[in-house]
């Protein structure tokens, strides 16, 4: 996902469609329906083209290629921006994001929320049917939640969403009450992502796994690593707030197509193979603005940054010095700048300044990029000798860090900027090493089994919450969480999950703001870039639209002829 910052933008250029969200500082309101935490826009209100192309045409075949592959279908184990992306065609969610502290009705019509914040109490909707025709009713809802912190689903994410989860409670068929450990002032906005989307009992059920939600557009073949189909689902009649129409979606079928080479991905465009693109390459971004025939829409994503995360309990890293050698010795903003061509900012936070709860002031924490003092901080640790090649050396060993190369996970040229802090680092003598793995030995060996010294990752979601995600202690991946710098405070953990449970706005920034500084000061992460959604398509796709995590929204889609 991709943007750059405005300084860095040439004079005014055709066609291209551009939103930086309004930074807003973490809010926690009570509103009508609820508590609210978050920050993003309304789904529908990004959109695209809207010049006159003559009446509606229904039934198109909209080609969307993307980089990534599903390595799972269920919302509730893939942790992926892909899954996400295709997800929430099929699954609704109980609430939708409205606004940057608000969240309005969707597959439940109101809400309220017990006095001590542990009882969410759902009025569900009625008359909503399941792509495979059983009625959506409270038991889905339970099902649904049950499924994901269910041990044996091994979330990979969407069970961090709702640590907090105790039990559903069904009411009656169209009431129920989701029950929580301990106040957890996110809950609603993690109810509105595509991980917590309502499934189908009787899919869950089922032995063979196959996606079945009540979104407008149903399941109908995966060829694994190259497309995934989806069709209309025809009864569809509750779309999300801010739609532009309430029948079924407008386009016949949607394709997904996977193409993670992205000079291949942008011909393919380009040519007229398909009709939109995810990710844009940052070199083609200008050429794609200047044609006639295409749109490119440039979108910062909420949460966390690009960072790179420093494994903080093993090895060399275990030393802040060390951390702070590593972080002084890599030039950011020359690498970000040289490889993406301005479209994408350089980072400075664990969290995006589009993220509700940004704290600007964290930047001072960050240490700055100066090679000579990397040098002095590697001898103040006793990195003090070096070996014929230039690196450091300790006690008869190299400073050696592993950093693990999963080729099918890497997307936005992030190749090519580890190449650029493996020279940079090597300037000061810390040697680092890239073996290249598939996707099991990725994760059993390094995420789970923590055999890495680095590793490199993004994540989007429009709340300060992800800093929860990233940093609570007990979020490590083996146990569905972010935190692979494997970080074990007790401040940090004090923290972020005083934050969650709070109501009052004020404790909560602060502490968001606390976590922040933290991180920066000890050198857990090194911040890179913002990802930005660079989403180009052609001039025949119509109402296209983006939701508060940066995703297109095809349900108002179609094409004009």
């Amino acid at each position: 996902m991709s943007n750059h910052a405005e300084a860095d933008r040439p004079a005014a250029r055709p066609r291209i469609r551009s939103r930086r969200r309004r930074r807003t500082f973490w809010i926690a309101a009570a509103v009508a329906a609820g508590v609210a935490i978050a920050a993003g826009v309304v789904a529908g209100l990004s959109g695209g083209d809207s010049e006159s192309a003559g009446p509606i045409t229904e039934n198109g075949t909209l080609v969307y290629a993307v980089a990534g592959t599903q390595v799972s279908l269920d919302p509730a184990v893939a942790a992926t921006a892909v899954t996400s992306l295709v997800n929430r065609n099929i699954f609704d969610s109980l609430v939708a994001q409205t606004g940057p502290d608000s969240f309005g009705k969707w597959l439940a019509d109101s809400w309220t929320i017990s006095p001590d914040g542990r009882t969410y109490r759902f009025a569900l909707r009625e008359g909503v049917t399941f792509h495979d025709g059983t009625p959506f009713t409270a038991d889905a809802v339970r099902a649904s939640l049950d499924h994901i912190v269910d041990p044996k689903t091994k979330s990979a994410y969407a069970a961090s969403l709702i640590s907090a989860y105790q039990e559903t409670r069904v009411i009656d068929p169209l009431t129920v009450e989701v029950v929580l450990k301990q106040p957890f002032t996110p809950f609603l906005q993690a109810l509105s992502t595509p991980s917590l989307g309502i499934q189908s009992p009787k899919a869950l059920a089922d032995q063979t796994y196959r996606p079945v939600g009540t979104g407008p557009f149903a399941y109908e073949s995966w060829e694994q690593g190259k497309a995934e189909t989806l069709t209309r689902f025809d009864a569809y009649r509750w779309p999300a707030p801010g739609s532009a129409h309430s029948g079924a979606a407008r386009l016949g079928k949607l394709v997904f197509q996977f193409i993670n080479e992205d000079a291949t991905r942008y011909g393919a465009l380009t040519s007229g193979q398909v009709q939109a693109i995810g990710g844009v390459p940052p070199v083609s971004a200008d050429d794609l603005a200047k044609r006639e025939n295409f749109t490119l829409h440039s979108d910062e994503t909420p949460g966390l940054n690009y960072n790179l995360y420093l494994n903080q309990s093993r090895g060399p890293l275990a030393d802040p010095l060390v951390r702070r050698a590593l972080t002084a010795s890599v030039d950011v903003a020359k690498l970000v700048k040289n490889i993406y061509f301005g479209h994408y900012p350089v980072a400075d936070n664990a969290i995006s300044e589009v993220t509700a709860g940004y704290d600007a002031p964290a930047r001072k924490d960050l240490t700055a990029f100066d090679p000579d003092n990397a040098k002095r901080l590697l001898d103040q640790a006793g990195w003090n000798h070096t070996d014929s090649e230039g690196f450091r050396v300790k006690d008869g060993a190299r400073l050696s860090l592993i950093w693990p190369y999963w080729p099918d996970g890497t997307r936005e040229q992030r190749d090519v900027v580890a190449d650029g802090i493996r020279a940079q680092a090597r300037t000061v003598g810390i040697d680092i090493q890239r073996p290249t793995v598939d996707t099991g030995t990725y994760v059993d060996k390094y995420l789970i089994g923590g055999g890495y010294d680095l590793v490199d990752v993004s994540f989007a979601r429009p709340t300060p919450d992800v800093l929860r995600f990233a940093f609570f202690s007990a979020n490590t991946y083996a146990k569905a969480g972010g935190n692979v710098a494997l970080v074990n405070s007790p401040q940090l953990d004090s923290w972020v999950t005083g934050a969650a449970a709070t109501t009052d706005p004020k404790l909560a920034a602060g502490n968001y703001s606390s976590v922040q500084h933290e991180v920066l000061s000890q050198a857990y992460i090194i911040p890179i870039y913002t990802p930005v959604s660079l989403t180009g398509y052609a001039k025949s796709v119509r109402e296209l639209t983006f939701d508060a995590q940066t995703y297109p929204r095809f349900y108002d889609a179609w094409l004009a002829a």
